[in-house]
């Protein structure tokens, strides 16, 4: 919230220095080649200075943010993202996401990539298992992709990953396991179906320099529970989603806000002795869900 006090505190001459740099540092960039990025850069100027006088900005709270950046940078490498946990955290990723992919006709609602997708994941056939030795309780996921017109997409190739009942996904751990995830495809009626984990809430890494933001401002690092999806197809526009557990008291605290009413499904239980969809002996209780992906023609 502006502190219009502060505000009605700044002389006319203060206010006009202040103009003549934001005025200057965008004439800057009058003369980039790239009108796209003229475009960006002298919208982001803008509304970085406007940040700077809407808070009056103190000199030491502007180096404490140059040394949380830096921080941030050092975190990261080549298994931890830790600038799209800050994107995520500020809605920043689900505003990109939002802007990004437009509502159209039907299609499934997009949502936050987060920072533990990898390529080259393990293919599995229809009805395979994303687990591999992951702890957790099993869930039989199945669904259709289909156009917004309604036809069978055939061939699509569907990403899919999670965290593990311990709240970690593979690449977390430091032994290399490939674990909680897969590719499939579907098949000449759209059909797919797997094996994975019931999801359950984990907290994003909160150990570094995100986490210690959150815990400053009385925020949860915790996630709905969630599953992974990326469906890609030719000619259609690829889809980066979850699906959510319904009745997930994190439905309405998800730590990135990637939660979408669209997206929250039912994950039936059953007992141990219920006959699994594939014949499949679990030897334990399992859920079962469905999710029909719907996907946009690609440009839209």
């Amino acid at each position: 919230m502006t502190d219009t006090s502060t505000a009605a505190t700044i002389s006319e001459e203060q206010r006009a220095i202040e103009d003549a740099l934001v005025a200057t540092v965008v004439a800057s960039f009058d003369q980039a080649p790239d009108d796209r990025l003229k475009q960006v850069m002298q919208s982001l100027t803008t509304h970085l200075h406007a940040f700077i006088r809407d808070v009056r900005l103190t000199e030491e709270e502007w180096l404490g943010a140059i040394e949380f950046l830096t921080a941030t940078g050092h975190i990261t490498d080549d298994r931890r993202q830790e600038f799209v946990l800050l994107s995520d955290v500020f809605g920043a990723s689900a505003q990109c996401i939002a802007v990004n992919n437009t509502a159209y006709k039907g299609a499934t609602e997009a949502t936050v990539f987060g920072p533990f997708f990898t390529e080259n994941s393990p293919r599995i056939e229809s009805g395979g298992d994303i687990a591999g030795d992951a702890p957790g309780e099993p869930c039989w996921v199945e669904g259709t992709v289909t156009d917004t017109d309604g036809r069978p997409v055939a061939g699509a190739r569907i990403e899919v990953w999670e965290a593990d009942d311990d709240g970690f996904y593979d690449v977390q751990y430091d032994d290399d396991r490939v674990s909680g995830r897969a590719h499939l495809y579907s098949d000449e009626d759209g059909g797919f179906a797997f094996w994975g984990l019931t999801p359950t809430p984990y907290p994003i890494p909160h150990d570094g320099p995100v986490g210690k933001l959150l815990e400053a401002v009385g925020r949860s690092p915790f996630r709905a529970s969630h599953l992974h999806f990326m469906v890609t197809a030719e000619g259609l526009r690829t889809l980066v989603t979850h699906i959510f557990v319904r009745g997930d008291e994190l439905l309405s605290k998800d730590s990135v806000f990637g939660v979408k009413d669209s997206l929250v499904k039912d994950f039936v239980q059953h007992s141990a002795n219920t006959p699994t969809p594939d014949g499949r002996e679990v030897g334990r209780t399992w859920s079962q869900t469905r999710f029909d992906i719907v996907l946009a023609p690609a440009g839209v």
